[in-house]
């Protein structure tokens, strides 16, 4: 064994602390007189006379000399001379098929307290997104497990979607079902802004045992700090990136991409940001497109990626919702009419589209998915007339059939949470239906 390298790694450690000191706290925001650290890196802010009593936080700016820090914890044992240990490096996790089966917190480490296990290895949670030119063109299906999704928005290896969606309208309960049917290799799930009741709640209820054995939970509720909600969506990014680098089929389910947003607001605003948009910081909209590209194929893997939007009032032009829009490869739109109408998954399916799905499925696939979308299209423009009785059978030949037609194509719309469909079923049924005798 050679001695030199590792002599050469002695020389480059660096031996020295370097400290600073807090000297004022508004809000949520930590201001220090030094320690020399950057952007990014992590620091321990120790309280009190216990030095084992650390604090975590992170540089997010500076303040004419002073250093701006946001917490991932409480701040309230914080008094002023609290002294600020700089690390000298920024936010590392560990990523391994050990993890497999776990609940993680937004810093990767067990919910339960418990250690992490062994044969893990570290990963920073910031990094960019591939070259564009080293990205393969989406060209294969892979199966959800959704009628709605496999046969009307075939998705395809790779591709990146949004799933909008107000408040209780079965969005949970649709990423649960995907996660247990899908034929992915390995699920990351982050659940980013959460009232702590729903965490458990989805893991036991919607993913269940059968989801939990190929899935990695990354859990940031609402009651934690802004800094540690963005850290769990980094979080699982990166180790969604772990496993596409081993040329795995990764699905990354984050829910919700909304949360993350906001979270990001109240650091911007803390650190002096004018809002911008609708009260957002221009740090938001430079944070999603690098947070969402992450995501997607590689040379030597591909991540499958579904990103929840919270929709206010069930508007989709609103900032979040029209920027994540714009970045993705395709969205789903839930809607609350039909969820009011017992409809589940309620799929919007006129409203929805993946964009590569001429590249992914064959001729006659498209055919008749468009066959039924101008059905359902036609059914909705007279749904009026039709309901109160109004429309006379032979006024219009497309209307007549689309009368026929619709309770079928509704029906073979809806699923239960339970039951299972592979994508080549879902044509095959959507084929079947408009060769039957009607």
């Amino acid at each position: 064994m050679e001695i030199a390298p590792i002599l050469e790694a002695i020389n480059k450690i660096d031996s020295y602390k370097r400290y600073g000191k807090v000297n004022r706290v508004i809000g949520l925001m930590i201001e220090s007189k030094g320690p020399k650290a950057s952007i990014g890196d992590v620091c321990y802010i120790h309280t009190g006379e216990a030095v084992d009593r650390r604090i975590p936080a992170e540089v997010v700016g500076f303040r004419e000399e002073n250093v701006l820090l946001m917490p991932f914890t409480s701040i309230h044992e914080i008094a002023p001379g609290s002294l600020v240990e700089s690390t000298g490096k920024p936010l590392q996790i560990k990523a391994g098929k050990a993890l497999i089966g776990k609940v993680l917190d937004g810093l990767g480490k067990p919910l339960n307290g418990t250690e992490l296990p062994g044969g893990l290895s570290p990963q920073l949670t910031e990094s960019s997104p591939p070259n564009p030119m080293e990205r393969p063109r989406i060209t294969d299906q892979i199966s959800c497990g959704v009628r709605a999704i496999d046969s009307f928005l075939p998705l395809g290896n790779g591709q990146r979607v949004g799933i909008f969606a107000g408040s209780g309208v079965g969005k949970s309960t649709l990423l649960g079902m995907i996660a247990r049917q899908s034929n992915a290799d390995i699920n990351i799930i982050a659940l980013i802004g959460e009232r702590g009741r729903e965490v458990r709640e989805f893991i036991e209820h919607d993913l269940g045992e059968e989801g939990l054995r190929k899935t990695i939970v990354v859990a940031a509720t609402s009651d934690q700090p802004a800094l540690l909600r963005i850290k769990g969506a980094l979080t699982a990014t990166t180790l969604a990136e772990h496993f596409r680098d081993q040329g795995m089929r990764v699905m990354l389910m984050m829910d919700s991409v909304t949360r993350v947003a906001m979270a990001q607001r109240e650091v911007g605003l803390a650190a002096g940001e004018p809002p911008a948009t609708k009260g957002y910081t221009p740090s938001v909209f430079a944070l999603l497109p690098k947070l969402l590209e992450r995501s997607g194929t590689s040379e030597k893997g591909s991540i499958t990626a579904f990103y929840t939007v919270l929709v206010d009032g069930d508007d989709m032009n609103e900032p979040i919702a029209d920027t994540v829009r714009g970045i993705l490869d395709g969205h789903i739109v839930l809607d609350r009419d039909l969820a009011n109408k017992g409809h589940f998954p309620s799929i919007n399916v006129l409203k929805s589209v993946s964009r590569v799905m001429n590249n992914i499925v064959d001729k006659d696939h498209v055919k008749i998915v468009s066959k039924a979308r101008e059905l359902i299209a036609s059914y909705a423009e007279s749904e009026d007339l039709i309901s109160i009785g109004a429309y006379k059978k032979g006024t219009s030949k497309k209307v007549d059939e689309a009368i026929a037609y619709y309770p079928r194509i509704m029906e073979f719309l809806q699923q239960g949470t339970e039951e299972t469909v592979t994508a080549s079923q879902s044509i095959e049924q959507l084929t079947k239906l408009f060769h039957e005798e009607r």
